[in-house]
């Protein structure tokens, strides 16, 4: 099987895993969730038109002529309703929020006034209809005002509690499992062994899909030998995503690749022309039921490659089963600081440090971009996208960066 491009294999994952199911949950507990249902409104709203100023409501002909005197027959307030009709040389004091009287078209501001007892000078006149919403122009009763695949910010979060909806139906999270494999490694437990590498895998995998609002379960080490590493995957096809880092290449003692087989993963691809990331295997599971199926990812040993790899194939998986439509990093054009060669027929990601100029965004390397350097994520605002078919960047030029931080993402892929 030859190597897919990063776009192909993007392609091959969305295909195979599938939107999950649905779940409700309290309106509170629902920020950055994607909601299942579409939601319509219960209620005008506002339900009257209503004062868009702290003011005077008048009859525009009345005072199209300034100034105006005009006498003041009642005052309106936020939650009262008007007791009678404005009528011809009258006005209202009127605040914001409350609804207008019959007989009125306009709205002066209280700026634009001089008020002495019961009687308002109206020195400067808006135009007609000025500052007053009208019924409905928020919500309209019976119509959709949130779709189903919305995702749920705050202000989205208000329309609901606007419309009432103690209870919101979103998609579900998929369960994820997250299994390091390897002799070499040190549980973040055991005794310090300076002969063993520590288990940072597993931990960062962790991170990124808690940033994703997901908690994974965490399987440990599973050690290479057939029986350790075939219980510890077993156990991991039990959930939706299995995340299995190492022991997916060519070594002698690379079992993960025909453990799965002898699972029954179907395998999509094995190799990816990226750099760092080339190792990388993703295969499905059929369960019983034709309708559900586990998705494995076969990540690589080296915690950047991996980290790496999960923000280009496994953030987009994650995000679509979720139900969102935005599945990739947000990208950037900013400007090079320094020369970056191509890697001959790969897709270079690059660590970058993201700082501004006078010209706008420029990005620097973080320094050594070996794929064990975890240092260089660490200190990464984004990764530098170099195509398979360039032969690299020379200072000065406009470069896509993909940002790491924060929680913001669009539709499409951009910079390969």
């Amino acid at each position: 099987m030859s190597d897919f491009s990063v776009a192909d294999a993007q392609a091959s994952i969305l295909h195979h895993v599938k939107r999950s199911g649905r779940e409700t949950i309290a309106l509170h507990d629902s920020l950055g969730r994607i909601l299942a249902e579409d939601i319509r409104a219960n209620r005008n709203h506002p339900p009257y038109n209503v004062s868009a100023m702290d003011g005077y409501a008048v009859r525009f002909i009345d005072a199209a002529e300034v100034p105006a005197l005009l006498t003041v027959v009642q005052d309106i307030r936020a939650g009262e309703m008007p007791q009678a009709e404005v009528r011809q040389g009258e006005a209202a004091r009127i605040m914001t929020g409350a609804p207008t009287p019959a007989g009125i078209d306009t709205v002066v501001r209280v700026e634009d006034t001089e008020a002495e007892g019961d009687r308002v000078s109206i020195l400067s006149m808006p135009k007609q209809g000025a500052n007053i919403r009208p019924l409905g122009e928020n919500l309209k009763s019976g119509e959709v005002v949130l779709s189903s695949g919305t995702e749920i910010t705050p202000g989205v979060l208000a329309i609901l509690a606007m419309v009432k909806q103690k209870q919101v139906t979103v998609f579900a999270r998929p369960s994820v499992a997250i299994l390091s494999t390897g002799d070499e490694l040190e549980g973040i437990d055991d005794p310090i062994d300076e002969n063993k590498i520590p288990n940072a895998n597993s931990h960062a995998l962790y991170a990124q899909c808690r940033s994703l609002g997901i908690e994974p379960v965490l399987l440990g080490i599973a050690r290479d030998n057939p029986e350790d590493l075939k219980a510890k995957l077993s156990e991991g096809l039990k959930y939706d995503i299995l995340l299995a880092s190492g022991g997916v290449s060519v070594g002698v003692h690379d079992f993960v690749r025909s453990m799965l087989d002898e699972l029954g993963i179907t395998m999509h691809f094995w190799r990816v022309a990226m750099r760092p990331g080339h190792p990388l295997a993703f295969g499905t599971l059929e369960s019983d039921s034709s309708s559900e199926r586990c998705g494995v990812f076969g990540l690589p040993g080296n915690p950047v490659a991996s980290m790496v790899c999960f923000e280009q194939f496994v953030a987009p998986a994650l995000r679509s089963i979720m139900g969102h439509e935005k599945l990739f990093r947000r990208t950037i054009k900013a400007r090079l600081e320094h020369d970056v060669n191509g890697s001959a027929g790969r897709t270079l990601f690059v660590r970058v440090v993201i700082g501004s100029d006078e010209q706008g965004y420029a990005v620097s390397s973080t320094g050594a971009q070996g794929s064990g350097v975890l240092m260089s994520m660490a200190m990464a605002d984004g990764l530098m996208v170099v195509p398979a078919e360039s032969g690299g960047f020379r200072a000065g030029e406009m470069v896509t960066v993909q940002l790491l931080q924060g929680m913001d993402f669009q539709a499409e892929p951009k910079g390969y």
